[in-house]
């Protein structure tokens, strides 16, 4: 668990703008930081939509910008129902997309079966535009039946549709991204200036890896002033341990989740300068005296690889796929006493290293508790005899693990640096570069999921810097009539437009969350409320609570 010694002083909050603004003008991208003649609106919806922005100093160095921008009664957006096959039998994520699109025959015909049945149902061309690495165009057709004035009356016809041995949706048109809605958007921005700051940017996973905390409890514990959700974790327990990351997370300089090969990770200093995104790979062993193996991961259950990304022989894949768990039998995983109360069980060997990388015990099967500074690797499938080869009771066993930039540099993160896994990037060098194909979120042969994902709208939470190292978070609530949410390119187009330099896409969907002053300030999207995440990006007082 990260543990900061942080005085609870007087934090301040003090209202420096708030204003509607016109069109032609919005407060600045950098909130109460150098104010600018030149000022720009969000890039969503017409020009003329009205946007007000209020700036809050929350301690110094730190500020909070809430945006609203358009119409909260649009009268040209509706619900409908969505024909669907819903994503995952028995799926717990509430964010997989359901699979909605169609090739145009399939369309049709599923469309005049539903007319014949007695719904007014109609066939839509789905065209999404290209990105740095994706070229676009027509994702497929999807079927809807209906236009209601309501929720309600969405989810009666819904029900109908399913008496007919049908599946389906409500959902609303505002969600679809098109650029001619008028909203509204709710849009809420921390930035962070290193020239002022003097408390500490921090992230936090809570007491262990395994379990998950709501941003709002990573929050409190820490005495934060400030905080977002951060990285992509495990939900689902067939995909491994929920909450553990899934990706690469490196607490305190020490690397506890190994990256998803080659996607992004948000790197931060405990003093909030140098922020950046970083491509990031890794390389782990463990050694004997006598030889060595090389490591498949560190701190999760093995076989699982959530997102993917992992090492050759991964089932189906060895490259990032998001959202997807490939599998691997015969894997090496390395453990630190982070993960959790007991390391993961099952057929298998485990051996156990005492604070002195000393093999105290083998036991099998896997799973059990971790000597206090210790450590552990677990072995399943032909890895079994490897491990056992090699960790003889009483000798040293070393864990080493590397991570590599892009051009395969090592990486010695120091114990003020902490990076949290992200993707897909959004803005590279002050221009929109958004990569989907490249970080996982392009499906073969499964149109609906990148539909669903990073076409439509959703809550989102985004991450940058911008040309004067100021560090800005941002949360986009989603899913509702009252905030319609944002694309995935339409997010790059909102870092862009405050001034970010390089900005990337966080964990979002119902995991999206900002809490300001001990208080949850938007709407998560959970039927249940705020969802319990993985970690937390903090942004603490000063030691001295000045």
């Amino acid at each position: 668990m990260k543990k900061r010694l942080c005085a609870t002083g007087a934090v301040l909050g003090i209202l420096t703008t708030s204003a509607a603004l016109p069109p032609a003008a919005a407060a600045s991208p950098h909130p109460g930081a150098h104010p600018s003649p030149t000022r720009q609106v969000l890039p969503l919806g017409p020009a003329d939509l009205p946007e007000t922005r209020t700036t809050t100093t929350l301690q110094p160095g730190v500020t909070l910008t809430r945006i609203v921008r358009g119409h909260a009664d649009a009268p040209a957006l509706h619900w409908t129902v969505e024909v669907s096959i819903p994503g995952g039998d028995g799926s717990p994520d509430p964010d997989a997309p359901p699979t909605a699109l169609k090739d145009r025959a399939s369309a049709d015909e599923l469309a005049a079966g539903l007319r014949q049945d007695g719904f007014e149902a109609r066939v839509e061309k789905v065209r999404t535009p290209a990105t740095a690495d994706y070229p676009g165009g027509t994702l497929g057709w999807r079927v809807r039946v209906g236009h209601f004035a309501s929720q309600t009356a969405a989810t009666a016809e819904r029900t109908r549709l399913r008496a007919a041995g049908r599946t389906g949706s409500a959902v609303y048109t505002g969600w679809d991204g098109e650029t001619t809605d008028r909203g509204p958007w709710h849009v809420d921005v921390l930035t962070i200036d290193p020239r002022t700051f003097r408390g500490t940017l921090d992230a936090s996973y809570g007491p262990d890896l395994e379990r998950r905390e709501t941003t709002s409890a990573l929050s409190a514990s820490a005495a934060a002033t400030a905080a977002v959700n951060a990285g992509f974790f495990v939900l689902d327990p067939k995909a491994g341990a929920p909450g553990d990351p899934a990706g690469v997370s490196v607490y305190d300089g020490r690397l506890l989740s190994e990256p998803v090969a080659g996607r992004p990770g948000l790197v931060l200093h405990d003093d909030g300068r140098r922020t950046e995104i970083t491509r990031l790979t890794w390389q782990g062993r463990i050694t004997s005296r006598a030889s060595s193996l090389p490591l498949n991961g560190i701190n999760r259950v093995p076989g699982l690889i959530r997102n993917c990304g992992g090492t050759e022989g991964d089932t189906p894949t060895s490259r990032p796929l998001h959202d997807v768990t490939c599998t691997n039998p015969d894997e090496l995983v390395a453990f630190t006493p982070d993960y959790g109360g007991r390391t993961p069980g099952g057929e298998g060997v485990e051996a156990v290293l005492d604070a002195h990388d000393r093999v105290v015990g083998l036991r099998s099967p896997r799973g059990g508790t971790i000597p206090p500074g210790g450590g552990s690797v677990q072995a399943t499938g032909e890895r079994v005899a490897d491990l056992t080869a090699l960790a003889r009771v009483g000798a040293r066993l070393r864990v080493d693990a590397t991570l590599l930039d892009a051009r395969g540099r090592r990486i010695s993160p120091s114990p003020r640096t902490d990076i949290v896994n992200a993707g897909p990037e959004l803005v590279r060098d002050g221009r929109i570069h958004v990569t989907p194909a490249t970080d996982g979120m392009v499906h073969p042969d499964d149109p609906s999921w990148y539909y669903g994902w990073v076409h439509k709208r959703n809550p989102r939470t985004l991450a940058g810097v911008d040309a004067a190292g100021r560090t800005v978070l941002v949360t986009a609530d989603g899913r509702s009539t009252a905030s319609l949410g944002l694309s995935i390119g339409e997010s790059a187009e909102v870092a862009r437009s405050l001034g970010l330099r390089d900005a990337v896409n966080l964990d979002g969907g119902g995991s999206t969350t900002m809490v300001a002053e001990g208080a949850v300030l938007n709407s998560p999207s959970d039927a249940t409320g705020e969802r319990p995440v993985g970690d937390a990006l903090l942004v603490l007082p000063p030691r001295n609570g000045t």
